[in-house]
């Protein structure tokens, strides 16, 4: 006798045996989580605590606040206007010269990658795209400065002296040759949002990690806030400009260069795989999100809180280990959203941060509606915990073995969020789910 099987089936099934088979209904990757396979902790410290001393605290890499001039011009920088208060007030400055670096606080600076995925020259060589005149104008203004005509230089020698140049060959160029290139310093769409902290406030160790987690939710707001009015400038920018990425890679096993808290924004001029194949798949479904997004996690019990704006879950059918937060919002483009809207969204993902922890290394991936797309594509972020390495058997199948299952990455989840609660750690308005779930001891 065949057992009847449920439309969610499709989705997210548990055997008899205990084996859960996912399939994630926006990227149709498979995936199986095994029984037993997951019982063991998650994360170590990424680094040996080694003692630090308060006046190396802010110079412990590229990122740090003592180290800007390591980095390329910034763009903006956000600060804080009534220091010390309970509501600070948030400033977004731009234009600063060399000399005004340290003259205010940047909580989060929004600085050119050093390294970009798609160059400058990509987009002049391959689009015939220039500065802005705005972008150009800066660039002028900053060159005319000796202070900041040096710091150019520099920045310029150290990214060609780590593209295998010699000390010797750099000596042998003319200014001009020098600052070829350094048009990517202020109009390149490679974008890093870089925190303040590489380590909590107050740490006398390096395993004291500043994560997003460990910021305090007005600043995790302030960030994700940040990090949207970045996307937007993106898009403005550059008409060729069709999907801007946005991620953040947290330790080393997650891609990350250092371990300093930090998002990235990519301009691309293709939609890439993951947004063509969604499209694809809406296509067809035109309601595949309504059914197969929060209100499928509602029906398997995979909430985990919630806001007025915003739901959080735990995802299915991804290679790791997955949370999920879905804006509600009508407005399917961050930038266009209402603020409180954006907060809800920073205020779940913050919860879903402290949840996971300093130590985890993590991938946070940011989805959107691209512009010029009339499909129902809500934003939305997942942050997948790496702590699993793809093998030969996921190679071979293309089925992917997750080491925990989604409704015990619930439960674990939500006990942790229920702790950071009473301590006062979470934003307010944070709906919780129960920490037991109706039909617990059959499902997990």
């Amino acid at each position: 006798m065949t057992t009847a099987r449920r439309p969610d089936d499709h989705y997210l099934a548990r055997l008899p045996d205990g084996t859960v088979k996912q399939v994630n209904p926006f990227t149709g990757t498979q995936v199986w989580t095994v029984p037993g396979r997951g019982n063991r902790p998650l994360g170590a410290p990424a680094l040996a605590a080694a003692p630090v001393a308060e006046d190396e605290r802010d110079r412990l890499c590229a990122f740090c606040p003592e180290r800007y001039a390591e980095t390329p011009p910034e763009k903006s920088r956000l600060v804080r206007t009534r220091a010390g208060q309970a509501d600070p007030g948030w400033a977004t400055l731009t234009g600063l010269s060399r000399t005004e670096l340290h003259d205010s606080v940047a909580e989060f600076r929004r600085v050119p990658n050093l390294f970009e995925i798609l160059s400058y020259d990509y987009w002049r060589l391959n689009h015939g795209v220039t500065l802005p005149a705005a972008a150009r104008a800066r660039r002028d203004a900053y060159l005319a400065d000796p202070a900041g005509r040096a710091h150019v230089l520099a920045v310029a020698r150290a990214k060609a002296l780590a593209g295998g140049a010699t000390a010797e060959a750099w000596e042998l160029l003319d200014e001009a040759q020098r600052l070829a290139g350094t048009e990517a310093f202020f109009g390149g769409g490679h974008d890093v949002i870089v925190a303040r902290r590489h380590l909590v406030d107050g740490a006398t160790d390096t395993s004291a990690l500043a994560s997003s987690g460990t910021l305090t939710p007005e600043e995790h707001r302030a960030y994700v806030g940040f990090t949207v009015d970045a996307m937007a400038d993106l898009y403005a920018s550059n008409p060729h400009v069709r999907y801007v990425a946005a991620f953040q890679n947290w330790l080393k096993p997650a891609g990350a260069s250092f371990d300093h808290l930090h998002k990235q924004l990519v301009a691309i001029d293709e939609l890439g795989t993951q947004a063509e194949q969604e499209q694809e798949r809406l296509r067809r479904h035109p309601t595949l999100y309504a059914d197969a997004g929060p209100a499928l996690a509602e029906r398997a019990g995979l909430v985990v809180a919630r806001t007025e704006h915003a739901v959080a879950y735990a995802g299915f059918g991804h290679r790791y280990p997955t949370l999920e937060v879905h804006s509600l919002s009508a407005q399917r483009e961050p930038w266009r959203q209402q603020r409180h809207e954006v907060d809800a969204v920073a205020d779940l993902l913050h919860a879903l941060h402290a949840a996971t922890g300093v130590h985890v290394p993590c991938n946070e991936e940011w989805h959107h509606t691209p512009t010029g797309v009339d499909l129902p594509l809500p934003w939305r972020i997942v942050l997948k915990w790496r702590v699993s390495t793809l093998a030969g058997f996921e190679g071979g199948t293309k089925i992917y073995v997750n080491t925990i299952d989604p409704w015990a990455l619930r439960d674990r989840v939500v006990a942790r969020l229920h702790a950071l609660a009473d301590d006062g750690r979470l934003a307010d308005g944070i709906r919780l789910s129960p920490p037991t779930r109706p039909g617990a001891s059959h499902q997990a």
